[in-house]
């Protein structure tokens, strides 16, 4: 199978029923960056099966390295080898600018609008919990980082801070969480704030939509991964679709070597198809904080989070 048509067309009748319904009509792409039949005929497949244009070029790059590592093309085989996408060896804790640490299995993981909500459910005993407090007073959100970090003492709860990363390490927080462009301006202009950041000790965590932005993300070698939206979801107007579970699983397998968070419109139904995708932890922004009973549900959720990891 030479012809980038053929091969487009068996990647498509591969994986087509696991990342939806495709005919063969709509096979096609945007743009190419080089003639070799393999990326052209993957990155074909891959933007009907319904990637963004930077994930389908990232993909038929890896399927180009894949195929060319093993010797031969597999449309069965969907690249999960991490070289292929060009990052470095894996794990990410053995290389020297890896950021700390932190547990594979962070279970469940709270996104939380204020220091008050992270001590409540700091002492829930839900096991991670992130500080996202919004504010253009510089201020309160001083007071509240520092509110958060003191909230979580003596409770075990690992406490990530959204976005201010020099009040984190001013407070001492464990962690720091930051979303993909946030990432890209410290590692393309402010190198120096970067190394600052990796040297204070405190964890990372990064978001991503998709596979060019995990291997934006590998690329300065963080603690966690977290990949979403997994669903719709209204809290926030996002840049690129739901993933889905089918995706979700295939991010898994490439960054095994990284904690991973699932986010976005996960659902007590919705979460034992999340957790069986391979993340070690789930994210819940409004589950929480809209229940009738915050500290019950955070009961619930976590009892059927230990559940599925046990079986």
């Amino acid at each position: 199978m030479t012809d980038a048509r053929s091969i487009a067309h068996a990647i498509v009748a591969a994986h087509g029923l696991r990342f939806g319904a495709i005919t063969a009509s709509t096979v096609g792409a945007t743009s190419f960056s080089s003639d070799d039949a393999v990326y052209r005929g993957a990155k074909q497949a891959c933007t009907a099966l319904g990637f963004i244009e930077i994930d389908a070029e990232c993909l038929a790059l890896a399927w180009h390295a894949q195929t060319k590592r093993v010797g031969n093309f597999d449309a069965a085989h969907w690249p999960d080898t991490p070289a292929d996408f060009g990052m470095r060896p894996f794990p990410p804790t053995s290389r020297n600018d890896a950021f700390p640490p932190c547990p594979e299995r962070l279970g469940l993981y709270a996104v939380l609008p204020d220091a008050q909500w992270v001590g409540r459910m700091a002492r829930a005993g839900v096991p991670t919990v992130q500080l996202r407090f919004k504010s253009d007073d510089a201020t309160a959100i001083e007071r509240e980082v520092q509110a958060a970090v003191e909230a979580v003492q003596g409770t075990g709860a690992l406490l990530f801070i959204n976005d201010h990363w020099q009040l984190a390490i001013a407070a001492g927080a464990y962690g720091i969480h930051l979303g993909q462009e946030d990432l890209d301006a410290l590692s393309a202009t402010q190198l120096q704030q970067l190394q600052q950041l990796r040297a204070s000790g405190l964890r990372l965590g990064v978001s991503t939509h998709g596979y060019a932005e995990m291997v934006r993300a590998d690329a300065v070698s963080p603690s966690y991964i977290a990949m979403g939206a997994v669903y719709p979801t209204t809290l926030k107007k996002m840049a690129t679709a739901p993933q889905g579970v089918a995706r979700l699983a295939a991010y898994a397998r490439l960054l095994r070597g990284y904690p991973q968070v699932g986010i976005g419109g996960v659902d007590a139904v919705r979460l034992p198809e999340v957790l069986a995708a391979g993340v070690g932890s789930v994210a819940v922004v409004r589950a929480l904080v809209t229940a009738d009973d915050p500290e019950a549900t955070a009961a619930q959720w976590m009892a059927a989070m230990s559940a599925a990891t046990s079986n």
